[in-house]
């Protein structure tokens, strides 16, 4: 079983929405003979989108991970891909997906150049410290330009992009590229779909780039090597290929430089020098760091699983899937061997998990295995206590790996079953959802009898919706989004006392707590090493024993509890600083309860006190607009509380970067394209919190 790591590439693709990361996909299981047929995602029939909401609407949804061989230089390597959905309203995929995976590819259009969700898979790249390759596609397109994206690399992302390859033209007149390592020009034929490569000399009208661009990237790569530098400070001649990939690998896996490379999947252009590139440049799972983890049973005790299958099983549950036949769970295995039938510890939750089957992954298609090892993504079944996140391992070596973070929902709305039968069904359905998408959440309004569901856009909402009435066949009505807002403190408040006492003849029950709180933020918590959880920062403040220890964790609780449950609304209260400053106890009738209701009371007194406002999400949003449709975008900004912080020309298209409040958003798309005639577009994620004005605040409450 064992497999040679250093043939093993896992391996994402990743890019803004429309930019052609499916299409990229399509072509490299088709040329390394997964698939015998290629399909388009234009036209529905793409291997990899294989929800029914994917092909319609022609975006990527789900990752989804496959396995694929490939041939490179002689020697078959093994490619674990996962293609990841470019849309904002599913990052937590890309998120998941980047966790696990060693390296990716970015994909950029060629006429747009780096856009709005390019940043940010580059910034969650950066997080997990995966190495990337760069792939400017669609240089075929009417208006691609290399120059410009490959300058938007450098600029936008602040990135050190090393160009490899180059264009032999662009837009209508883009017919092949140029390996600026051989300095050869490559052309694929159209008529066998991209098979057959055909190397030859540079066209003379086409050298003299050719050679500005080769002499960019040798100096590019001579400045990450002191030796190289030296030699090319010399005698650039002697400078081999070789020399140039050696430095030129170990810089990208040391995140230093992303090799930069060019074509067009749709015309079949530079996928497979796209798979030689990953091989060549990417690193292998050995050359990536030791897995840091925590002992199950101390989290201050630090361990680490090297990259080996002769080292304790471990692995990370990546993705949960309800299938047919039982639900799916996805493994990146880190270290040791995994078999079939065999035990397994999740140490977060104590459960002993048992493996019925392990498959490799095709998309949906699947291929058994009796056994695999460290380095590989596989999906197993038999788990029932494992999501996302979680750490498996082996029961006699219990180790916790880093686990992902996972956004909080912006928008919600409400969701009522038809019938007493679907009501029966909803709440199977909404379990079954909530383990396979760690973003999306589902609450029980006791007081209004509403179920609420919560996820990261109009758009995951109804796809959400669309599974339950068409996948699931549960009959439901739903009620217009609603805004996550949550509540905050304007000010400080010292020494506020709660007391909870009750006599009921008999042992009664007393806590008295007595609590400061102040406005906090996040980096303001990590600037003084204080551990913010959910937005509320609890600090021990007690000496000499005026609350007993044991009950100090239950003041803690029930202010968390109350802060969770909110005090204007009903929204959860967040950067605040709590501190336990004082206090009384009772013999007989104190209880960790009656610290509880303390604590709760303490809280509600003490923010109310400091003064209360209501946060709203704001989101970064980005429109791509035809110029002379400008004043008609920005106009419509401004009327929704927006404000543009960045506008750029580029040619006849402008970019208009603004902050805009979530709750003014709903519906923008169609009045986008109505004001636009159809020709802008529009991206937006998540970017802050901040302060309503007190009138809309007001509004807000009033319909609670």
């Amino acid at each position: 079983m064992a497999t040679d790591l250093t043939r093993v590439r896992n391996i994402g693709v990743c890019a803004h929405i429309d930019a052609g990361k499916t299409t990229v996909t399509e072509r490299i299981l088709f040329y390394t003979g997964k698939i015998h047929r290629m399909g388009e995602v234009h036209e529905g029939t793409a291997t990899m989108d294989s929800l029914q909401e994917e092909q319609e609407r022609g975006i990527t949804i789900q990752s989804a991970a496959t396995t694929c061989p490939w041939d490179h230089n002689g020697i078959e390597y093994k490619i674990n891909l996962i293609d990841t959905p470019g849309h904002v309203d599913f990052t937590i995929e890309v998120e998941r997906s980047l966790r696990v995976l060693d390296g990716a590819v970015a994909v950029f259009d060629g006429k747009e150049g780096v856009e709005a969700q390019s940043e940010t898979v580059w910034r969650q790249a950066d997080r997990y410290g995966v190495p990337r390759l760069c792939l400017i596609n669609k240089m075929d397109k009417l208006g691609a330009d290399f120059d410009y994206s490959f300058s938007s690399i450098l600029t936008r992302l602040g990135a050190n992009g090393i160009p490899i390859q180059w264009p032999m033209g662009w837009g209508n007149e883009f017919n092949g590229i140029v390996d600026l390592m051989t300095m050869k020009a490559m052309y694929w034929s159209q008529d066998n779909e991209g098979q057959e490569i055909t190397i030859g000399e540079i066209p003379e009208d086409k050298r003299e780039q050719a050679e500005a661009w080769h002499h960019r990237m040798v100096e590019k790569i001579a400045e990450l090597d002191d030796a190289l530098t030296d030699k090319y400070l010399h005698d650039p001649s002697r400078i081999t290929a070789e020399e140039l990939k050696a430095v030129l690998r170990k810089a990208t896996i040391d995140l230093r430089a992303f090799p930069v490379l060019c074509g067009s999947a749709l015309k079949y252009v530079g996928i497979q020098k796209v798979l030689d590139a990953a091989i060549d440049y990417l690193p292998c799972p050995t050359e990536r760091p030791d897995m840091d983890g925590c002992d199950a049973r101390d989290p201050n005790i630090k361990l680490t699983r090297p990259h080996s299958e002769s080292a304790p099983f471990s692995a990370l549950v990546f993705k949960v899937v309800a299938d047919v036949a039982g639900t799916l769970t996805y493994l990146r295995i880190y270290s040791g061997t995994l078999t079939k039938g065999s035990r397994v510890l999740n140490p977060g939750n104590g459960r002993k998990e048992n493996v019925s089957r392990l498959y490799e992954m095709h998309s949906s298609d699947r291929n058994a295995l009796d056994a695999t090892g460290a380095g590989q993504i596989v999906a197993v079944v038999g788990l029932k206590d494992s999501f996302t996140g979680d750490t498996l391992c082996d029961p006699d070596h219990p180790i916790i790996l880093e686990r992902m973070v996972f956004p909080e929902p912006v928008i919600s709305m409400s969701i009522e079953p038809n019938t007493a039968d679907d009501k029966k069904k909803l709440g199977e359905a909404l379990t079954t959802i909530r383990r396979e998408d760690p973003s999306f959440r589902s609450s029980y309004n006791d007081e209004t009898g509403e179920t609420i569901i919560s996820g990261m856009g109009e758009l995951h909402l109804e796809i959400i919706k669309n599974k339950l009435v068409r996948d699931m066949k549960i009959g439901v009505t739903v009620g217009r989004p609603r805004v996550a807002y949550r509540e905050t403190i304007t000010g400080s408040a010292q020494r506020v006392r709660g007391l909870f006492k009750k006599q009921t003849g008999g042992r009664g029950q007393y806590g008295d707590a007595v609590v400061s709180v102040s406005p906090i933020t996040k980096e303001e918590a990590e600037a003084q090493e204080l551990v913010m959880k959910n937005g509320v920062v609890f600090v021990d403040g007690i000496g000499g024993g005026v609350i007993p220890r044991e009950f100090i964790p239950s003041v803690e609780y029930g202010a968390r509890q109350a802060a969770a449950s909110g005090i204007l609304g009903g929204y959860p209260v967040i950067d605040v600083r709590v501190e336990l400053v004082y206090g009384s106890y009772h013999d007989v009738d104190s209880s960790q309860i009656a610290f509880e209701q303390a604590g709760a009371l303490a809280f509600r007194e003490a923010c109310t006190e400091a003064g209360l406002a209501l946060l709203e999400p704001i989101m970064k949003l980005v429109v791509t607009t035809p110029d002379e449709f400008f004043g008609n975008v920005s106009g419509d900004i401004a009327s929704r509380r927006g404000h543009i912080v960045d506008s750029e020309l580029r040619g006849v298209v402008r970019l208009v970067t603004a902050e805009v409040p979530l709750s003014e958003l709903f519906g923008y798309t169609t009045s986008l394209r109505s004001m636009s005639q159809g020709r802008a577009s529009m991206s937006m994620e998540p970017l802050t919190y901040r302060i309503m004005p007190d009138r809309l605040k007001d509004e807000v409450l009033a319909k609670q």
